[in-house]
């Protein structure tokens, strides 16, 4: 709703003194910043250039001195450039709020805050607890809660500003429902190269995720277009401003594939944050098992099965299943009952030293047994190297050795894995050289280098992660559970947000009928959330899609289009239609997309048009593409999202009926006009 015209010339005049404050405190902070960084340089220059003359305890107080004045300095400099990102559009809503003591405050909300000469906040940041309003009620009644405890009182005004450049271009009075000016339009915006942040039109359902400071997990069920990675990524901002031991080398992100990192990377910088650290589960995979040249990435994994090239689906299926869970544990558990010290040995000059076989397996079974097995032959070696060399290690090596030569056991992981295999415990009947031919690769396939780092895990231990307090997982559906139990095993102090949409599953072998069932996965259990509501696609598109599922539940919140689906059958001279739709697409749209079943597919349609029109063709592995004009697969098309949409389906490779999924996941990339090649 449009404000009065005495309204608007009040906030106009707010604006002329945030503007004219907001300058001028960069102004003198960044004099501030550079005399500071010139002071914190001459600062260790001289600090250290007398170290020379400090005992151990004045070194080590010079480079706490160092520290802390460093922290300053970057605190301040972090500030500096939260202020230059807010210079053009120093704020995007206000509210006003009457407490129960009759105390009016007006909150005007921005990226970072803003104080005057008297310490007087002027903006506020949006992560702070009184502009939780904004997002969470309606005008009338309301309470939000802070660390002081909870406040109550009435919202009297919600206001969103359309501000650029310093200059007022638009005010708007309202509550901020799905049918708000300023959401619809953002809605209408065509997509970019990078996601944004959506602080201006962060709803309800989505705010309870970004501000839970109540539960340590939380698993969030969204459905397509719900924002599912916007609000992981708001909540990460969230967490680096209200913990304050938090930063962002103690949160990680795990991502479907290098393709998405890229896309999000620009959000937690606009918001005033420094990326995370982020990865894919298949690099993690890598760093672990040194075994190998390298693992499969999910992408290739995948791959596979949609283009038919996995001979035996399965046992593939049964690799990735619940049940081998059980299966190796079981043989695991009696590998190590079985396994022991088969004689006693002498060691040392003249041999003067024997190591009684009973001692050593007493150690094995009973003293370590608290410990990973492989773990246990290394505490027995430590504790030879101080019973007979007085704790020097310098003989650990040659114990080892010893012990590994005087027992039934090798630290041999792929014969360990093959064993399994042909062992009873395995569900399948495997041929010996059937289970090398998978095993002996040089780059182990994903579904068996999953298999492989839960054996290594089990009997030597996961690399702990301590510096880790927050893990985000996107793609959540994707993971089976035997990665979340290793994840855990790695993270076992962090926070999870896990955040997933089972109707976009496309693991071919593995599927949830909830993603609840993950809840007892973690100490404590998580809390399970959902976003029901959708706002990428236009209602026309969210009807096909529903189509291609059953869905019914799906709330569209983009206004109508008036463009339905278009279905090209039967499209004569391919090259001919391709690129003319192509063309009609990009004179209305910033981004378009031909999303096909797999890669080959890809590479056929490039090599088809490729010549006549500027578009480029995109995998897994791809950097630093454009979103304007791409050729993608649909499973590596996940996360990402485009202004129209052509989906291409090959006659002779369709989409067969336990494939809908996959073209669920292509379909719903699309914001405002879908083609189907059919």
């Amino acid at each position: 709703m449009a404000i009065s015209e005495n309204e608007l010339q009040k906030e106009k005049k707010i604006l002329h003194k945030v503007n004219k404050l907001l300058h001028s405190t960069l102004d003198d902070l960044g004099k501030d910043v550079s005399s500071a960084e010139v002071e914190l340089v001459e600062f260790k220059k001289m600090m250290w250039s007398d170290s020379h003359s400090f005992d151990v305890g004045e070194v080590q107080q010079v480079m706490a001195a160092t520290s802390l004045e460093a922290d300053k300095f970057f605190q301040k400099q972090k500030y500096y450039n939260s202020l230059r990102k807010i210079k053009d559009k120093p704020y995007f809503a206000s509210i006003v709020f009457k407490d129960d003591e009759g105390t009016i405050f007006n909150i005007y909300m921005s990226l970072t805050y803003l104080k005057d000469d008297n310490d007087n906040n002027i903006l506020y940041d949006w992560r702070s607890p009184i502009c939780s309003l904004f997002y969470d009620y309606e005008t009338g009644p309301c309470q939000y809660t802070a660390p002081g405890g909870v406040y109550s009182g009435v919202l009297k005004r919600k206001r969103q500003y359309k501000i650029e450049n310093g200059k007022l271009l638009g005010v708007f009075d309202n509550n901020l429902n799905i049918n708000d000016e300023v959401l619809q339009e953002v809605l209408a915006e065509e997509s970019s190269d990078r996601m944004k942040n959506v602080v201006n039109t962060i709803q309800q359902e989505q705010n309870k995720v970004i501000r839970n400071l109540e539960d340590n997990h939380l698993i969030v069920q969204g459905i397509a277009g719900s924002g599912k990675t916007t609000v992981a990524l708001h909540r990460i901002a969230f967490l680096l401003y209200r913990l304050k031991d938090l930063n962002s080398n103690n949160v990680l992100i795990f991502s479907p594939n290098n393709i998405f990192t890229e896309y999000i990377s620009e959000v937690l910088p606009s918001l005033g944050e420094a990326n995370t650290l982020q990865t894919t589960f298949a690099d993690y995979l890598e760093s672990f098992i040194t075994e190998y040249k390298g693992v499969e990435s999910f992408t290739d994994f995948v791959s596979r099965y949609y283009s038919y090239q996995e001979d035996f689906p399965e046992l593939v299926e049964y690799k990735q299943s619940d049940k081998i869970i059980d299966d190796l544990d079981a043989f695991l558990d009696h590998y190590i009952e079985t396994r022991e010290f088969t004689s006693s040995f002498y060691e040392g000059e003249k041999n003067k030293n024997i190591v009684e076989k009973n001692d050593l397996n007493e150690m094995l079974h009973y003293k370590y047994d608290r410990l990973p097995f492989f773990e246990r032959v290394e505490e027995i070696a430590d504790k030879i190297c101080s019973q007979f060399y007085k704790g020097k290690m310098a003989k650990k090596k040659t114990f080892l050795k010893l012990l590994y030569e005087h027992s039934n056991f090798k630290k041999d992981y792929p014969a360990i894995l093959k064993n399994f295999f042909l062992s009873e415990y395995c569900r399948f009947p495997l041929e010996k050289n059937y289970v090398q031919s998978f095993l002996k690769r040089d780059i182990l396939h994903y579904e068996d280098a999953l298999l492989f780092a839960y054996v290594k895990g089990r009997l030597e231990g996961f690399l702990y992660e301590g510096m880790i307090k927050q893990v985000i997982i996107d793609e959540a559906q994707d993971y089976n559970r035997l990665q979340y139990i290793i994840i855990n095993q790695i993270f076992r102090k962090a926070d999870f947000t896990i955040l997933g949409d089972i109707h976009q599953n496309i693991n071919p072998y593995y599927h949830y009928d909830s993603l609840e069932t993950l809840q007892d996965l973690f100490p404590g259990g998580a809390k399970y959330l959902e976003l029901l509501k959708t706002y990428r696609s236009s209602p026309e598109i969210i009807d096909y899609t529903n189509k291609i599922l059953n869905l019914k539940h799906v709330n569209a919140i983009r206004h109508k289009s008036n463009k339905p689906v278009v279905i090209r059958k039967g499209v004569g001279d391919l090259k001919k239609r391709l690129v003319g739709d192509i063309r009609l697409l990009q004179e209305q749209y910033k981004s378009t997309a031909v999303i096909t079943k797999d890669y080959r597919e890809a590479e056929m349609l490039y090599d088809l048009i490729h010549d006549e029109i500027d578009i480029s063709l995109v995998d897994a592995n791809t950097k630093g593409f454009h979103k304007n004009l791409i050729i993608i697969p649909a499973y590596v098309s996940k996360g990402l999202e485009f202004d129209s949409v052509i989906i291409y389906n090959d006659r002779n490779n369709s989409y067969k009926k336990n494939e809908r999924n996959l073209l669920y996941v292509a379909c719903t990339r699309c914001q405002h006009e879908l083609y189907i090649y059919n």
